[in-house]
């Protein structure tokens, strides 16, 4: 585009042409007649040539008008939309969130939460990714993720957390073992099975706080098996491999020959927080946090 050229010049020629007529056009613009007409003239003089056929009886288009009115409305409807979107970025409605999510979330309110956004937000494109807490606030503070649904966080620097819900844990195990028909059980009473679990690679704090009802004990347990994820880990329970203490949520898909009973005398308990980059405000991210509020449920 010729750079004296501006859109308002384009919005001005666009009513002279579809008007054809100066009186007309200025009142549709709110503006005096004598400065629209030396705003057509500023354009011709810029695009040096002339674009209306004048008479003190009739207004008519050239050649290069009727091209120029045809370019002018598909250029002001490109610049109409582009600029909208502009604007739908700036208040985040419309862009791409990368969301992380550990998956013992997945029954519960937070990811619900992600529903609500895509439904009032139709223009945002929610990437999921799903992993370890550990992986996905290393994915966080190397900017490869906009927000992260965790549980138990270690500390990162370059990111900051929001508390969304507490849950305690359950001991889960064998439909056959000798303690399955209890209505509670203690970590103490745990301490000695054989336990499947998770790495500590996934994350240091959640693996201490998920061991806490068994340490509480003054015994550290044993680790027979470790899986990456709580669907593998409680079909390995099943299977007879050992027991485990898994956060309340992580139970709710375990298949019908495991025993899931209540911990006893501790007051561990596990959290899910919404972690963020430290410093992010913009409006996508804000959008989120809206709709995910902060909330404890025993």
């Amino acid at each position: 585009m010729n750079p004296g050229v501006e859109l308002r010049h384009l919005r001005y020629f666009l009513a002279v042409a579809e008007e054809l007529h100066f009186g007309r056009a200025a009142a549709r613009l709110h503006i005096a007649q004598p400065a629209l007409t030396q705003q057509i003239q500023r354009l011709e003089s810029l695009l040096e040539t002339r674009l209306f056929d004048r008479t003190s009886r009739t207004v008519a288009l050239t050649p290069a008008g009727v091209v120029l009115r045809d370019r002018a409305i598909a250029l002001l409807g490109h610049a109409d939309r582009d600029l909208a979107e502009v604007t739908r970025i700036g208040r985040g409605s419309q862009g791409t969130l990368h969301l992380g999510f550990v998956p013992s979330v997945l029954p519960l309110e937070p990811l619900r939460g992600v529903r609500e956004f895509r439904d009032r937000y139709p223009l945002v494109d929610v990437d999921l990714v799903e992993g370890f807490t550990s992986h996905l606030m290393e994915r966080l503070a190397s900017g490869t993720l906009d927000m992260a649904i965790v549980r138990d966080p270690d500390p990162l620097p370059g990111t900051g957390t929001v508390p969304l819900m507490t849950e305690p844990f359950m001991a889960v195990l064998p439909a056959d073992h000798p303690l399955a028909e209890r209505d509670s059980i203690t970590g103490a009473e745990l301490a000695d099975n054989p336990l499947v679990f998770f790495p500590r690679a996934a994350g240091g704090l959640a693996h201490e706080k998920n061991l806490a009802p068994l340490l509480e004990s003054g015994r550290r347990p044993r680790i027979v098996q470790e899986a990456t994820n709580w669907t593998i880990i409680l079909y390995l329970v099943a299977a007879g491999l050992g027991v485990t203490i898994a956060p309340r949520s992580a139970t709710f898909t375990a298949p019908a020959s495991v025993r899931i009973i209540p911990v006893a005398d501790t007051d561990a308990d596990t959290t899910i927080y919404l972690a963020t980059r430290a410093g992010d405000d913009r409006p996508l991210v804000h959008n989120l946090l809206e709709l995910l509020p902060n909330r404890s449920r025993e």
